[in-house]
Formats: structure tokens, sequence, C-alpha cells
């Protein structure tokens, strides 16, 4: 084959799942921002020291970006950030799953999958960059590939020339924010039931916290949510009447 031939899918980019949920404000914001730029010339490429990640020491012989690795590159930036979840700082996305959204995978003639390509850039350039850490997970199904969480750095957020400010800011409104439910007027307040009530506070609990998020919380923990947002509304409402 060719030398020019020997990458599969030179121009890879980001196309997240069809059936993925609207994103948060700030993810929105982050992609922009990473978007603007193009994160494959950053200095911070060229100036940070490429550090094992198992021994901490600085790697001497490093591989730095080529023009195929720097494509790739651009596009799972903004697949990680599109799955990150600022709370944890965890990427909750496999990388697989990153690189079947950024056409990274590849298949053989006998139709065997594989993710070279991804995690050749996570484990040999993302990773001893600073950029990211990795963590690896025990699995006990039979993979070729070994599972890993990925976590997103300052220095990451940095690449993307977005200010640790904006992250700060986003997860102090994020706190300081209420669940609440908005009645025109103790009227109507008073003309509902308990069971309307509780169940508006549900449908707003829904849509406040992710998927991920509610699965944490769980059904006791839901519910529990439920009871102190209702007292706190009754409260309200006692204190205006």
């Amino acid at each position: 084959m060719p030398r020019k031939n020997y990458i599969h899918n030179p121009k890879p980019f980001f196309k997240p799942s069809k059936n993925e949920k609207k994103r948060s404000a700030f993810i929105c914001y982050a992609m922009k921002k990473a978007s603007e730029i193009d994160v494959a010339k950053s200095n911070l490429n060229h100036t940070l020291l490429p550090i094992d990640p198992k021994t901490g020491n600085v790697l001497t012989r490093f591989r730095r970006l080529n023009k195929h690795r720097a494509c790739a590159m651009r596009a799972i930036v903004l697949a990680m950030l599109y799955y990150f979840n600022i709370n944890s700082n965890l990427v909750e996305a496999s990388i697989e799953k990153l690189a079947d959204e950024c056409g990274l995978s590849t298949f053989s003639d006998s139709g065997n999958k594989s993710i070279t390509r991804a995690s050749r850039l996570i484990s040999e350039f993302l990773e001893p960059m600073g950029f990211i850490k990795c963590k690896k997970i025990k699995s006990k199904s039979i993979s070729n590939y070994i599972s890993k969480k990925i976590f997103l750095t300052p220095m990451f957020f940095m690449l993307c020339n977005i200010p640790q400010s904006k992250i700060n800011d986003y997860l102090l409104k994020k706190e300081e924010k209420r669940i609440f439910i908005s009645f025109s007027d103790k009227k109507i307040m008073s003309q509902l039931d308990e069971k309307s009530v509780r169940k508006r506070i549900l449908n707003a609990l829904i849509n406040y916290y992710t998927a991920s998020e509610l699965t944490k919380i769980g059904p006791k923990g839901f519910k529990k949510k439920i009871d102190i947002e209702y007292s706190n509304l009754c409260k309200l409402y006692k204190k205006k009447s």
C-alpha cells in the first residue's frame, strides 16, 4: 500500500450520536471556544514536557504531532468536551465511543474493530502532555482493549483557550441555583393538591439533574429531595399568606 494511503480517514471529525440529549450552556460554550482555534497548533504542544504517567519521569523519546495525529486530536478534543461532566471532570464516554464518533475506528477484512488510532493518541500524547488523566477500569469482559476513565485537567482547558474563571462561574451558578417551582400567585398554589405539587417538583428535578446524577441519587434519595422541596414551597407560601 502506498505510504500516502496508510491512514484510514485522513480527515476525521466529531459527529455525536443522534439520540444524545442537548448539552449544557457551558459545554456549548467550551466546544465553540475549542472550534475557534486550532488545538493541534497550540504552543503548549511544543513547550510542555511530556511526562510518563507511570513513573512521573520526563519522556526523552517522544513522538510529537504529525499531520494525521493532529487531525485526530482536533476531532477527539471536541468529543471529550461534548461528553465532559463538569462536576466530576470525567469524560462520560469510552475510548471506543470517542473513536467511533470521531471516525477513528477501523475494521479489518475479517470484521475486527480497531481503535488504535484513538487509544494511542490518548495514551501516547494527550496523557503524557498532561491534558488528561486516565484511570484503568477493571472489567470481567473479554476484550482486546483496556477500558479507561478519562479525566480532563486544567491544562486541557488552557489548550482550548477556556479560562478557569468560566468553569468556576458555571460551578458556582449551579451550586447556588435552586430547584424552584414558580406559581403565579398564592391562589394557584392553594388550588393545587399535594399530589399535583409533588408531580411538578418531580418534573423539575428530572430536568435539573443529568442522567448520571439521577442514578447516583437513587430512588430513596430522589424521594427525599422531593420531600425537601415540597416542604420548602409550603414554608415559602405560608410566609406570603
